[in-house]
């Protein structure tokens, strides 16, 4: 396993364009649930070119996207311009180096298996304001509801690298327990994208215990998906069928 920094810095074209984005329901549910307003300040930590990031823009928060992959912060920067609220800084999970009791909302959104839970805990009670919120975001691909699915489950075991390692379904109840205390609460989104062959393709790719191109194994995945495709598609499109998973609790 590469180091966790780094891994996406070869993938951040096809991040931005084929990973998936968040149920805007999140929004309403954060309102509801902690006393989300447009005045509350955010970090997005682990923001990456900033998917999450932008709902929370849109609406009207200022967010500190605490990123430290420079490509992706880079790209973060391009893709919310048109957000003057936007804050992109260099930072870490355990060290973003924003001011004590500065946020009133933590967000992590398919970061958190990616952190040191142990030394990342006390950093965020050191920037959240009393009363703040911690809440952790998964887009959860669905693996066994369609026929399409449960096979693309299958080719990616057959050609990743290392899914079994560093895929987020690692983190389980307990450790996410372990990190928010034992009275965090949850909720649940459908989501869902829509691809043509090259979509699906870039989608893959985007993951980085997958082949990225110019690896010895990419040709054979591309032929996989090919296959694949042309097997289940429909009108010249697919789905992938998403559970949104939010989690979260005081800090």
């Amino acid at each position: 396993m590469t180091d966790s920094v780094e891994r996406f810095s070869d993938r951040v074209g096809n991040y931005v364009k084929y990973r998936p984005d968040y149920p805007r329901e999140i929004i309403t549910h954060l309102t509801e649930s902690c006393g989300l307003t447009a005045e509350s300040v955010v970090a997005d930590v682990g923001c990456g070119p900033g998917m999450s990031t932008r709902m929370f823009l849109e609406h009207g928060n200022l967010v500190f996207g605490v990123e430290p992959n420079d490509a992706m912060r880079a790209a973060a920067g391009e893709y919310l311009a048109e957000f003057p609220r936007f804050r992109p800084v260099k930072g870490t999970s355990d060290n973003t180096t924003l001011p004590d009791s500065s946020v009133d909302l933590i967000v992590a959104a398919q970061a958190f298996h990616w952190f040191d839970a142990e030394k990342t805990r006390p950093e965020f009670k050191r920037i959240a304001k009393p009363g703040g919120w911690t809440a952790l975001i998964w887009n959860i691909r669905q693996e066994e509801t369609t026929p399409f699915l449960i096979e693309y489950e299958d080719l990616i075991r057959r050609y990743s690298v290392d899914y079994e390692v560093v895929r987020h379904n690692n983190i389980a109840d307990k450790e996410i327990g372990d990190f928010l205390g034992p009275d965090f609460k949850t909720a649940i989104f459908d989501y869902k994208q829509t691809f043509d062959l090259k979509g699906l393709l870039g989608r893959l790719s985007s993951s980085s215990y997958m082949p990225p191109e110019g690896h010895e194994r990419y040709a054979a995945m591309a032929d996989a998906v090919g296959g694949l495709f042309a097997k289940h598609a429909q009108n010249g499109r697919i789905e992938i069928l998403y559970d949104t998973k939010l989690y979260y609790a005081l800090t």
